[in-house]
């Protein structure tokens, strides 16, 4: 990266009954990603267009931390309009079967409405995904989901950290797939090595940062 280059500025939408937080990562270049775009209701989607649309931007990638459904409603709708295709884990491909299951165990009413997405791509630990003068490294952290990933960007001190880890949370670990003790030693031997100073935002509530996890996080906080 252009060390001259602006870093990437992150625009955070909270979309559909679920509050679910879709992240929009852009930098001068005008190109960006799209991380679990989730607008479900009509005036949603068009806040998510209107804004793409009103800063000429340039989708190179969308992008999904997981497959739950909260965090899928908007995904057909930005892969046709830009003709993309979802770039998500392998491991999470199996959730898309049975989304009705999931709207279940929510209590919510199954749905007719085909919202189940294309997959054109499988990310996997370590992969490397530019836009503009950006880049983001993929971190697979199993355990709220066998495919949960997350998203850092180095330079910037940034981390998109879907359901994995909240502030003063973490994700839930009793979904189909998903595995506690698992998921708390991925984030304590992947996420809670990068700096204190790291700022993530996750898939649900406000932004905090790896080293308020690490020392204030009742589930997975470690002595410092």
């Amino acid at each position: 990266m252009n060390q001259r280059s602006t870093l990437a500025k992150i625009k955070t939408f909270e979309f559909n009954p679920l509050g679910v937080n879709t992240y929009l990562l852009s930098d001068e270049t005008k190109e960006c990603v799209v991380i679990d775009a989730s607008a479900f209701y009509a005036d949603e989607r068009e806040l998510l267009l209107n804004y793409i649309f009103d800063h000429d931007f340039v989708i190179k990638h969308l992008l999904n931390t997981h497959l739950h459904f909260d965090h899928l409603f908007g995904i057909n709708m930005l892969a046709s309009q830009f003709d993309l295709t979802l770039e998500c884990h392998r491991a999470d491909e199996f959730l898309l079967e049975d989304i009705n299951k999931q709207l279940q165990i929510f209590g919510l009413p199954s749905t007719n409405t085909n919202f189940k997405p294309e997959i054109g791509h499988y990310l996997s630990e370590g992969d490397i995904i530019t836009f503009g003068n950006q880049s983001l490294k993929v971190m697979h952290v199993p355990g709220h989901s066998p495919g949960s990933i997350v998203f850092y960007n180095e330079v910037a001190g940034s981390l998109i950290s879907g359901d994995v880890l909240f502030h003063s949370g973490i994700g839930r670990t009793d979904l189909p797939g998903g595995d506690y003790d698992e998921l708390v030693n991925n984030i304590q031997t992947k996420l809670f090595i990068l700096p204190d100073e790291t700022v993530v935002y996750p898939g649900h509530g406000p932004s905090t940062t790896i080293g308020f996890e690490k020392k204030n996080n009742p589930f997975v906080g470690m002595k410092v």
